[in-house]
């Protein structure tokens, strides 16, 4: 008497049942430039220096580091390259006239404008475009964010194509 077999053993997969091949790798696509101005803001009024920072990176066109400590402002600058600097005026141990002089002396800074932001110039005396005295501008404190935007703005270098930031 013939048997046959009650189930069929298992066959192996045939190449078209096969799990797909692993795709190749793909390579990220590398970071798109940061197109953002660096604005570097030294105040020892260490809450109002985060409320600009916060607002002006809200913007979407800055990126800012902030320097709470005057005697910081050379060291940061030098290491952060910004292209505009927002300087306290009154601040302990070295006041900004002096750290804009310090600044003003490094080869690789002197060019990078600087706008004083203060308290001892009122609104008033200031304007809405700032006070220019001695070849330096100053925005009186408190400052509106859109303010201080177009101030940027306006003295930002112009060399490149970057695009002005809406407030």
């Amino acid at each position: 008497m013939e048997t046959t077999p009650a189930t069929a053993a298992p066959q192996p997969p045939t190449p078209s049942s096969a799990a797909p091949a692993p795709s190749t790798p793909t390579t990220p696509a590398p970071p798109a430039a940061d197109t953002r101005r660096r604005i570097l803001v030294v105040d020892d009024e260490a809450s109002f220096a985060r409320m600009v920072k916060m607002n002006l990176e809200k913007s979407g066109g800055f990126h800012v580091r902030v320097e709470n400590a005057a005697v910081a402002a050379l060291p940061a600058a030098r290491e952060f390259k910004p292209d505009l600097i927002l300087l306290d005026v009154i601040m302990p141990n070295m006041d900004g006239g002096d750290v804009a002089r310090q600044i003003k002396r490094d080869r690789n800074l002197k060019n990078t404008p600087i706008i004083f932001l203060t308290a001892s110039v009122s609104k008033r005396e200031a304007g809405e475009g700032g006070l220019n005295s001695g070849g330096e501008l100053f925005l009186a404190k408190p400052v509106s964010v859109e303010a201080l935007i177009a101030c940027i703005n306006e003295h930002l270098p112009k060399a490149d194509a970057a695009q002005p930031v809406a407030p």
